[in-house]
């Protein structure tokens, strides 16, 4: 990993995040950058920590349930991390199989429902 220093203004750019969205990062205490005056710097370890809050975003995690398991890490360790990684992934899959399913059952409808007024036309 880097060990540069990163502006505020270089952060949005390298994650290509918003202005709005770093400083609501900072406001629920997802990331605490370095302040002087009113300037803020993203270190390596900021710069992890934004890499893990996009990938769960990406995976649709809750930002309270990422901000939970980027605490476990500071109070109790990698191995509880890990796990409660595993307990979080495995409940993400359960959500998502769902999801899914139910876009599946739409799409067919949706398609049923095409297919029968093409149908019609003809």
């Amino acid at each position: 990993m880097q060990d540069k220093v990163l502006s505020f203004k270089e952060m949005c750019a390298k994650f290509d995040v918003t202005p709005r969205t770093l400083r609501y990062y900072e406001y629920i205490e997802l990331l605490s950058p370095q302040k002087e005056g009113r300037a803020r710097f993203y270190g390596p370890r900021e710069q992890a920590r934004m890499t893990l809050i996009l990938r769960g975003r990406r995976f649709g995690f809750a930002l309270e349930d990422i901000r939970k398991w980027l605490m476990i890490y500071e109070n109790e360790g990698t191995t509880a991390q890990m796990r409660e990684w595993i307990n979080l992934a495995d409940r993400q899959m359960v959500e998502l199989a769902e999801q899914k399913k139910q876009l599946e059952d739409t799409m067919a409808v949706l398609k049923s429902l095409r297919d029968a007024t093409a149908q019609s036309l003809d």
